[in-house]
């Protein structure tokens, strides 16, 4: 994402009514207006009480239901609202199939053979247009289900701002620059900062491979010893390291090893434990600990010692992250099935 429009982007947080939720407990529904260039992009809490007022319930009853049969659906989904945002913005550009005259994200580099739980997405999506037709965007149905699958995971829940329109387009050369399982500090920072996400944010965000799993291709590079991006031998696991090259030993590049091999389904701080001990399992999470830059090794640290600092933080972060506007002048609707403009 260009970051020429990011520095015109102004962020008005309004205090606009109040909600009692059914257990009682009365909070702010805050409308946030993202300014770009004088294209007005209103996200809001509660959006869908009035208009559809079950959405959240259905949405995380299919979350609850993909999880319940495959834990690591939790890592999945969340996994499809990053590679969402993190390309022109949290549009849904993400869950667009390829035609025969549009090639989309899907085909991507960090995206073929690698993202999962679109037929999660289209359940949902089915679901609610039966619910009320037209009304929740395919990419609220990321954020969301991002938002129960970290919950169902152990995590803390967070209400989800909302009114994000689906894309017309998306873009393969955009999704192909998501950063890779080998980059370097520096690379993760730059790549955030275009987003207008802060090194803190990229730490925190990273906590998300506290849940889930990768093949043996994305982490090959810790297997063979290759310092190249940061990450010094002599600071590596060794026995961590022989599993993994016994578990990667059958040269079979889609084995699939726990991102966290501590809890590999639980969503805590336990990431950030296994980095301080060398056994980050792509270079892209060891590098935040053992890399150059000591800022990345102090967060992690905080987080170590204070498991409820990177459960707040990841929160906030998500928030962030969630917001991100589309390019300048990109105008969006909202899809009746998810894979395709209407």
């Amino acid at each position: 994402m260009a970051s020429f429009y990011l520095a015109s982007l102004c962020i008005m947080l309004l205090i606009k009514f109040s909600v009692t939720f059914a257990s009682g407990n009365v909070v702010s529904n805050k409308l946030e207006k993202t300014c770009i260039d004088g294209v007005t992009i209103a996200l809001s809490f509660g959006l869908y009480l009035n208009s559809c007022p079950e959405a959240e319930a259905i949405i995380f009853s299919w979350v609850e239901s993909a999880v319940s049969q495959d834990p690591r659906m939790a890592a999945s989904l969340l996994r499809l609202h990053f590679h969402d945002c993190f390309v022109n913005g949290c549009d849904a550009s993400v869950l667009l199939d390829d035609t025969s005259n549009f090639s989309g994200e899907k085909t991507a580099g960090p995206n073929l053979n690698s993202l999962r739980g679109f037929e999660v997405i289209d359940n949902i999506k089915a679901d609610l247009e039966y619910a009320c037709p037209q009304t929740v965007s395919c990419a609220d149905i990321l954020a969301i289900a991002a938002r129960d699958s970290v919950v169902l995971s152990g995590g803390l829940g967070w209400q989800v701002q909302m009114g994000r329109k689906d894309s017309l387009t998306a873009s393969k050369t955009a999704a192909n620059n998501i950063p890779g399982p080998n980059s370097n500090v520096a690379t993760l920072v730059t790549n955030f900062q275009n987003l207008g996400l802060s090194l803190q944010d990229m730490v925190t965000l990273s906590g998300a491979h506290t849940i889930g799993k990768a093949r043996c291709a994305t982490f090959s590079s810790r297997l063979n010893n290759n310092n190249n991006a940061g990450v010094r031998n002599s600071e590596m696991n060794l026995d961590f390291l022989q599993s993994l090259q016994q578990l990667c030993s059958a040269n079979n590049n889609t084995t699939l090893a726990n991102l966290d091999d501590m809890t590999p389904s639980t969503f805590d701080n336990h990431y950030y434990v296994n980095l301080l001990s060398g056994k980050g399992l792509l270079v892209s999470d060891q590098v935040l600990a053992t890399g150059d830059d000591d800022n990345t090794r102090e967060i992690v640290q905080n987080y170590v010692d204070d498991p409820s600092l990177f459960l707040e933080d990841f929160k906030n972060s998500m928030l962030k992250m969630g917001s991100l506007p589309p390019p300048t002048g990109t105008n969006g609707e909202i899809r009746v099935n998810c894979r395709v403009i209407n």
